[in-house]
């Protein structure tokens, strides 16, 4: 038969120990022993048990404290302590700490195996966390989702507690944050993760295509519906269902989404029959939901079915410790995709990356990067492949890259330089530029008033 689990039995008794491991094993567990706290602390690396029961009252390291260190050497256990009727109350304190549980002495084996096999029970679910969490961090590692910041491994560590458990999630952040990823990552760690993972992007369709697109509808329903057509709650069934932008879904909507969540049944547009599937839903949004609900435009009813477990995604300004890294990522990406040789990103072209403010968060970093490899013909990133907004031209080094720049950047690039190398001297760079005068003076009367208002007024 197979094993249960492994349990440690700590009693400074022989015959309770001997009594308890007969009872154990006989219920299907492989035991070990350990006459006091500090022989017990010595067992926990090589047997490691699923669950330690443990008695309160010994001599040396009594129960209290070999379960705070035990505790330390074995995160994975889960303690049960045994105590005499009278001194429940250590018992209850040892609760308090962190057991599992309590039996009170002279044992009854029916509530021992009661309990145990409850304790065994979390151990395995605390185990199945572990699990998770280790499988999310071996995709981090693999480029999936990178991250060290301390706020996203927050994020990264949340999804791993909410992953395997039924309930709605509610991802916020801002735009190009990486909410659809998180989603994903959240449905990985569920049971759900064999079944389909489905998207549907709240804000790309009008109200009558967003119900036939959720619900599905029945031939004949609409002009055009010459078909019936299942929606995405039956695509997704057993598995998750990612909205995305769940802020932008009309009223109308919000009130068949939200008896959805409150029922698990829908109808198809333009149908009859009522269905029931089994969906997780998991929503994200970049808008302020609570301001939406004073507003009027979101129901409250909804934002708390949809709000049970909130992932607030942190903006990349807020993790600038993660730019260097996600920027190399994706610059092996798009290396290899367009076939270029580029061993990596200068110091000065990663130091502006990393003072940038980012608006577009983690998407437009990865659209800037993508736009140096294909302008890029050096063997690195330079300053001058990176977008105006991230380094603004007189920060730059170099003509403009070309292709990459615009005809006004490279005719001020010329007149600039050139009134460099004719010591300011308006008419001789007019000359040296085939043109007036008067022209020059009004490209820097123009380049003057940019500066003012915020624009490159130099190069370098």
């Amino acid at each position: 038969m197979a094993s249960r689990g492994r349990i440690l039995i700590v009693d400074d008794e022989a015959n309770a120990r001997s009594a308890l491991g007969e009872i154990l094993r006989d219920e299907g567990y492989v035991t070990e022993t350990a006459a006091d706290g500090f022989k017990a602390l010595g067992k926990l690396e090589d047997f490691s048990p699923d669950v330690i029961l443990t008695d309160l009252k010994m001599p040396g390291l009594d129960g209290i404290a070999f379960m705070e260190k035990g505790r330390a050497a074995a995160p994975g256990a889960v303690f049960v302590v045994m105590t005499a009727f009278g001194t429940i109350s250590s018992a209850v304190d040892a609760v308090k700490r962190g057991a599992e549980n309590y039996l009170t002495k002279p044992l009854d084996p029916e509530a021992l195996t009661a309990v145990v096999e409850r304790a065994m029970e979390k151990a395995r679910l605390l185990s199945e966390t572990r699990r998770l969490r280790d499988r999310l961090r071996e995709r981090n590692a693999f480029g999936h989702i990178i991250s060290s910041d301390p706020k996203m491994q927050a994020v990264l560590n949340l999804v791993g507690q909410v992953g395997p458990s039924k309930a709605s999630v509610l991802i916020a952040g801002e735009s190009g944050t990486g909410k659809e990823l998180i989603a994903e990552a959240i449905h990985l760690a569920s049971p759900r993760a064999k079944m389909p993972f489905v998207r549907l992007h709240c804000a790309a369709l009008a109200e009558s295509l967003l119900e036939s697109e959720l619900f599905g509808h029945e031939r004949g329903a609409f002009t055009g519906a010459v078909n019936r057509r299942e929606g995405r709650f039956r695509l997704a069934d057993g598995g998750s269902l990612l909205l995305d932008e769940i802020g932008e879904i009309p009223l109308g909507t919000q009130v068949k989404l939200l008896r959805f969540l409150q029922e698990r049944t829908f109808e198809r547009v333009g149908g009859n029959e009522t269905l029931k599937v089994d969906v997780r839903i998991i929503a994200a949004t970049n808008r302020n939901l609570r301001a939406e609900m004073a507003r009027g435009t979101f129901r409250e009813d909804l934002f708390y079915r949809l709000n049970v477990v909130t992932v607030e995604l942190p903006a990349l300004r807020e993790r600038r410790s993660d730019i260097g890294a996600l920027a190399s990522f994706f610059l092996r990406r798009y290396a290899a995709e367009n076939g270029k040789n580029i061993a990596g990103i200068a110091d000065k072209a990663l130091d502006a990356m990393t003072r940038y403010s980012w608006p577009g968060n983690v998407r437009e970093l990865e659209n800037a990067v993508e736009r140096a490899v294909v302008l890029c013909d050096m063997t690195e990133i330079e300053i001058q492949h990176l977008p105006t907004a991230v380094v603004p031209e007189r920060e730059r080094e170099g003509p403009p890259p070309i292709p990459g720049s615009t005809i006004q950047d490279l005719e001020r690039y010329a007149i600039l330089k050139t009134l460099e190398a004719c010591g300011g001297s308006t008419s001789k760079a007019a000359t040296v530029l085939g043109v007036s005068p008067r022209k020059i003076q009004y490209k820097l009367h123009e380049y003057t008033q940019k500066n003012e208002s915020g624009g490159p007024s130099s190069v370098r």
